[in-house]
């Protein structure tokens, strides 16, 4: 992660004039002046990504181990988010989705957006953003255990978390 840092845009979370990449305050979660880290959700999700990507090959071609692997998380982004919206396990609470349709409208009126859908939208850093990613990571955890309880699978056959994502929650 230090190596990255440099790559990551100057409107990212900084501390310490430090970029933290994909991490984001949240106004709900607890502050103080001299722990300014505490408010910050990490998620990573293009770092873990890639690593999920080489471990797998990695193991199966070249007999690596990873110590430690089985504490990844799950991936929050749009495609596993989406599938908790879309099924409704998470809902918009009635005001945020008002606020989201009216910046959706403020939106529309520039030139060159589209108007096709009416949806709410929201920035990057929204509290209603960083919130759906933190929950959809543990969400994947809870999925994660129950699909793997409702195949069976017990011990070295148990699917992991990567695989839930690919072959699950992705193609979903």
């Amino acid at each position: 992660m230090d190596s990255l840092a440099p790559i990551w845009p100057p409107t990212r979370t900084r501390i310490n004039n430090v970029s933290l990449g994909d991490a984001w305050p949240l106004s709900i979660m607890p502050s103080h002046p001299s722990a300014p880290w505490e408010s910050i959700v990490p998620f990573h999700k293009l770092t873990q990504w890639l690593c999920y990507t080489l471990m797998v090959p990695m193991q199966q071609l070249l007999g690596a181990h990873f110590a430690g692997s089985e504490l990844m998380t799950g991936l929050p982004e749009y495609r596993n988010g989406g599938l908790l919206v879309d099924t409704g396990l998470l809902t918009l609470k009635e005001e945020d989705y008002r606020r989201g349709l009216e910046q959706y409208k403020r939106n529309a009126i520039n030139t060159g957006q589209p108007r096709m859908e009416v949806v709410p939208l929201f920035t990057v850093d929204d509290d209603v953003i960083v919130e759906w990613r933190a929950a959809t990571v543990g969400f994947l955890d809870e999925l994660h255990i129950a699909v793997n309880d409702m195949l069976g699978l017990t011990g070295e056959d148990r699917l992991s978390l990567a695989q839930i994502l690919e072959a699950g929650t992705w193609k979903v």
